[in-house]
C-alpha cells in the first residue's frame, strides 16, 4: 500500500474527528450565561447539470474497496477507528500482493504483483465501516428463507462430484468470461477492473462496466418493465430522478448469475447521488423473498478515476478456456501415470 497516502488519509480523518469532538466539547460547556457558539451552515453540494438539466453523473468512476460486503465474524462493531481501518487495509493489501509459489495454478492464473492488479495502487474507497451492508445492523446477510435453503441444497447436490475443470460447461461463469460480479446490479467491487463509465443522454443513462465490458442501458421515460418471461443476465433496469438522486429499479433477472445465492425473482433498487466533484454515494437494496427472510441494504462511495476504459478481452478467441481444459487433462494423465498400471 502507498504508506504516504494511507498516512495522509488517517491524518485527515483524525483532524476531522478532532474538529468534531472539539465542537461537541464546546457545546457541552454552553449555558445561558455562555451562549452556544454558532457554527457555519454546511451548504449542500450542488451537482453540475447536463444540457437537459439533469444532475450530471458522467465520468469515470471506481468502486474498488477493501471493505467486505459482510462484517467479519470476529468483528462486533459497525465502524473501525481510523487506525484499525488503516491496519485492516494494509493487511488486505499485503495478502493481495503476496508472491505466489512459482509454477502453481495460482501463479499462472492471478499474480497480482506480476500483472499490476494491486488495487491499493489505484484510487479506491476508504471506509471506516466494517461492512458494506448497513441493514441488517449486524452487517451480515439475513437468514435464508426455506425456499432459499432448499435451492441452495439442490445446487450443492447438483455440483457434488462435478469437477470445475471437467468441461467447458462446468467451468464457472467468470472462468468462461461470460459475466462477473462487478456488472451487477448491484455493482460490487471485484478484485480488479472495478471501474465504470457513466454517460447520459436525454431519457437515458448508460453505465459501461470495465470487467467483461458489459453496458447497462437505463431508460428514464417511465416505460413499464417487460413481461416477466423476458429474462436477462443483468436484469431489466428502469430509472427515474428523485431530486438530485438517480433511482434505478431492476427486475427480470435470469437467475444464472446469482448474487450470494439469489433467485431470478430478485429486485434491486439503486440510488446514485453525486456528493462531490469526485464522489458518488452508491446505495442499493436487495429484495428477494425467494432467497432471504428480509430485504437488505448496502452502501459505498464511488470515486472518480482516470479514463478511458480499454476493452477487456478476457480471453480473446476463447484460447484461455481451451488451454485450461488441456492443462486439466494433462494433469489427469500425469496422475494416472504416477499410479502405474492397474
Amino acid at each position: 500500500m502507498n504508506h504516504r497516502r494511507t498516512l495522509a488519509w488517517v491524518t485527515g480523518v483524525a483532524m476531522v474527528a478532532g474538529a468534531w469532538l472539539g465542537t461537541v466539547h464546546l457545546a457541552g460547556q454552553s449555558s445561558a450565561a455562555s451562549p452556544r457558539p454558532k457554527t457555519a451552515a454546511v451548504k449542500p453540494y450542488a451537482p453540475p447539470r447536463t444540457p437537459d438539466g439533469q444532475p450530471d453523473l458522467q465520468g469515470f468512476w471506481t468502486n474498488s474497496t477493501y471493505t467486505p460486503l459482510e462484517r467479519p465474524k470476529n468483528v462486533t462493531k459497525e465502524f473501525y477507528t481510523p487506525e484499525e481501518a488503516a491496519a485492516a487495509e494494509k493487511a488486505a493489501a499485503s495478502r493481495e500482493t503476496e508472491q505466489t509459489t512459482p509454477g502453481t495454478v495460482a501463479d499462472v492464473h492471478y499474480d497480482f504483483t506480476q500483472f499490476g492488479l494491486d488495487r491499493s495502487q489505484a484510487p479506491y474507497s476508504h471506509n471506516l465501516r466494517t461492512s458494506l451492508i448497513v441493514n441488517p445492523e449486524n452487517g451480515r446477510l439475513p437468514p435464508m428463507s426455506d425456499e432459499g435453503k432448499r435451492r441452495a441444497a439442490e445446487e450443492t447436490a447438483r455440483l457434488k462430484g462435478v469437477g470445475r475443470w471437467d468441461s467447458a460447461e462446468t467451468n464457472q461463469l467468470d472462468d468462461r468470461c461470460l459475466i462477473m460480479g462487478g456488472s451487477g446490479p448491484p455493482m460490487l467491487a471485484t478484485a480488479y477492473n472495478s471501474n465504470y463509465q457513466i454517460v447520459q443522454a436525454p431519457g437515458y443513462v448508460m453505465v459501461l462496466i470495465e470487467m467483461i465490458h458489459d453496458a447497462r442501458m437505463i431508460p428514464l421515460d417511465g416505460r413499464p418493465q417487460p413481461n416477466r418471461n423476458i429474462r436477462q443476465w443483468m436484469g431489466v433496469s428502469r430509472g427515474r430522478w428523485e431530486g438530485n438522486t438517480l433511482v434505478v429499479e431492476t427486475t427480470n433477472f435470469n437467475g444464472k448469475n446469482p448474487l450470494e445465492g439469489s433467485s431470478e425473482n430478485m429486485r434491486v433498487t439503486e440510488w446514485f447521488t453525486r456528493t462531490g466533484d469526485d464522489t458518488i454515494q452508491y446505495k442499493f437494496t436487495v429484495d428477494d423473498p425467494s432467497t432471504w427472510t428480509r430485504a437488505w441494504t448496502a452502501e459505498m462511495v464511488m470515486r472518480s478515476t482516470k479514463g478511458p476504459l480499454f476493452e477487456h478481452a478476457c480471453h480473446e478467441g476463447n484460447y484461455g478456456l481451451l488451454n485450461t481444459l488441456v492443462g486439466a487433462r494433462l494433469e489427469e494423465k500425469k496422475a494416472a501415470e504416477a499410479k502405474g498400471p492397474k
